[in-house]
């Protein structure tokens, strides 16, 4: 049998944004409870009053599984280096037999400006490469008989090294990225390893995406 507050638990974990602000506290429950009794009384089969709504969703705010826990915060207070890079063009072309050859050519290049920025990840069927705009001209060049699907120019790069314990706590990555998302931050390419990751965003975009992660450290 469906009791209110296993259906209420359902249904805010369906709504990653809706839960954190739960979580948070900014939320008004009475509110909320009116705007999601008419679903939750389809799924539980009678009419339910307000107040039933209001204890479950309390009972939720209060659970440690609907906040942002101990040992996340305990990370991000714990961010290490963030550095920004600007000028930077996002290229992004179709694999083939003959890309990684290019791409080898362009290391070289790399290689002997040791000040430029370079970064680049290859799906399954695409390779993604960030380099300093001085270098548009190199990547234009090596890869012309490439399948070129987008170019993106004037943006900036943001670095983060996180403490090695990320690697072992779940929801570091969707809580670091759900406040950009609040902050209407549009994000261009995620690339990360181990214990860093670099998001490129439009320059015009880069201080408030950097004071965000930046605000991070002092949760």
């Amino acid at each position: 049998m469906k009791t209110i507050s296993s259906v209420v638990e359902q249904y805010i974990k369906k709504k990653p944004f809706l839960q954190s602000a739960l979580a948070q506290g900014i939320i008004n429950l009475t509110s909320l409870s009116r705007i999601v009794k008419p679903e939750i009384e389809e799924e539980i089969g009678k009419e339910i009053r307000n107040g039933a709504i209001v204890m479950a969703l309390k009972r939720l705010s209060d659970d440690l599984e609907f906040r942002a826990t101990h040992k996340i915060i305990k990370v991000l207070k714990n961010i290490g280096e963030i550095t920004v890079r600007s000028s930077l063009t996002d290229f992004t072309f179709l694999v083939s037999e003959s890309v990684l050859e290019n791409q080898a050519q362009l290391l070289d290049e790399v290689n002997r400006n040791k000040d430029v920025f370079y970064t680049s990840s290859r799906g399954v069927n695409e390779l993604n490469i960030v380099v300093s705009n001085s270098l548009d001209s190199t990547v234009e060049t090596l890869f012309k008989e490439e399948k070129c699907t987008q170019k993106a120019e004037n943006l900036s790069s943001i670095t983060v090294k996180l403490p090695a314990e990320n690697v072992s706590v779940p929801g570091i990555y969707y809580f670091i990225f759900q406040r950009l998302a609040w902050e209407g931050i549009v994000l261009y390419e995620v690339i990360s390893t181990t214990n860093e990751f670099t998001i490129l965003v439009d320059d015009n975009q880069v201080d408030v995406a950097f004071k965000t992660i930046k605000d991070l450290k002092t949760l």
